[in-house]
């Protein structure tokens, strides 16, 4: 198989499965058909999550022994059983805890392994670029999953059914990255086996000794920051009678488009600089947010903001982890990256719920611009002692 190719059916079979992750925000509609509330998707929501914790951690003990990507292959069956198995739930019962394991599990080592995958393929030169396009179908399959749903209950269909179409989807998925497993290997930079990557206390260590634990500390932040302005975006819509739907709309549209961007761009000379720059976007668009009460116009800002800030610096940072490690540790710092990006998405909606019904929304906001402000100066600091 052509490298070229390699790389075309690497980044649509991550696209395929990356809706998975934008069905999560149709969980509370699912569940509804079947009379369970929100305080049931709130703990199917929290095995999903530890499954997707233990995935993280042990995604090198498994990459060493079936290879990385034949271990996305297996991630993606597990996904898509998931899937189906939340599709045909029809009451709360073992049938969805074993639905939340599969999906969270699969999950984590699909955004753990992908990204160590593309180190084996591409230069250190290139990871910027890389690591922005496998963004950018990861973007686009979680942002149009929700959308898609919408579209087929406005059609007569269930939203049952687009859980039924994701799994298959994302068995077509794992089929393909069976097939990539030979030419993967054939096509990659250093032609030598797979380094180890499971992660130890000695490995987690030299990553915390290396300057690549700025970016992980940072995508804590970031995700702790995405986490409280996404993840309650229905309620901030629903306070301000404006539609959630825009606001995502707007998002995924100018992630995508920045994201696109940056595969012509390798981040410049100093790329913690530029890093710096685009959060300072997503720092103003917590702050507009925070004032902008129910402006459509200013509700439609706020989503280019934050994708131009959250969504454009990402990659970047993503390759930094990569670049700042040494070698032979580059897949525990991504796998290490990996688990604090996902405490922070799991985890930080567990304060954030606390501070809307305890305090309001607004105290929200303005810890998450504290976050947010925060993570750029880190930035800032590290990108100007060059």
């Amino acid at each position: 198989m052509p490298r070229a190719a390699t790389f075309g059916l690497f980044y649509l079979a991550v696209f395929l499965q990356a809706g998975a992750y934008g069905l999560t925000f149709m969980l509370p509609r699912l569940f509804a058909t079947f009379d369970a509330n929100e305080k049931i998707v709130g703990a199917m929501l929290l095995i999903t999550t530890l499954a997707t914790l233990v995935s993280v951690s042990f995604s090198g003990h498994l990459s060493d022994w079936f290879g990385r990507v034949g271990t996305l292959a297996m991630a993606c069956l597990s996904i898509a059983a998931g899937l189906a198995l939340f599709g045909r739930a029809g009451g709360v019962g073992p049938a969805l805890v074993m639905a939340s394991v599969l999906l969270g599990a699969g999950w984590g080592l699909t955004y753990a392994l992908a990204p160590i995958v593309l180190t084996r393929l591409v230069a250190g030169h290139e990871r910027v670029r890389a690591f922005a396009l496998l963004t950018v179908f990861v973007m686009a399959g979680f942002g149009f999953a929700p959308v898609i749903a919408a579209r087929i209950e406005a059609a007569g269909g269930t939203i049952a059914q687009a859980f039924y179409l994701t799994a298959g989807l994302c068995f077509a998925s794992a089929v393909i990255f069976g097939v990539l497993i030979g030419p993967v290997r054939r096509h990659a930079v250093n032609p030598g086996p797979e380094a180890r990557s499971r992660l130890s206390i000695a490995t987690i260590g030299a990553v915390l000794r290396s300057p690549a634990r700025l970016p992980v500390f940072m995508v804590f932040l970031g995700a702790s920051v995405f986490a409280g302005l996404n993840n309650f975006q229905t309620v901030f819509a629903d306070d301000r009678g404006l539609s959630y739907a825009d606001f995502f709309l707007v998002y995924t549209l100018t992630v995508i488009a920045c994201r696109i961007g940056l595969v012509r761009f390798s981040g410049g000379a100093r790329p913690y600089l530029t890093i710096a720059g685009l959060q300072f976007f997503m720092v103003a668009s917590v702050l507009l947010f925070l004032v902008s009460g129910s402006s459509q116009v200013a509700y439609v800002a706020v989503a280019i903001l934050f994708g131009i800030g959250y969504g454009a610096s990402y990659p970047i940072l993503a390759a930094m982890a990569a670049n700042d490690a040494e070698p032979e540790i580059v897949p525990q710092t991504l796998q290490l990256f990996a688990l604090t990006y996902f405490v922070g998405i799991f985890g930080f909606p567990l304060i954030a719920g606390w501070l809307i019904v305890e305090v309001g929304t607004p105290a929200l906001l303005s810890v998450v611009a504290g976050l947010a402000g925060i993570e750029a100066g880190l930035a800032l600091r590290r990108g100007l002692r060059g």
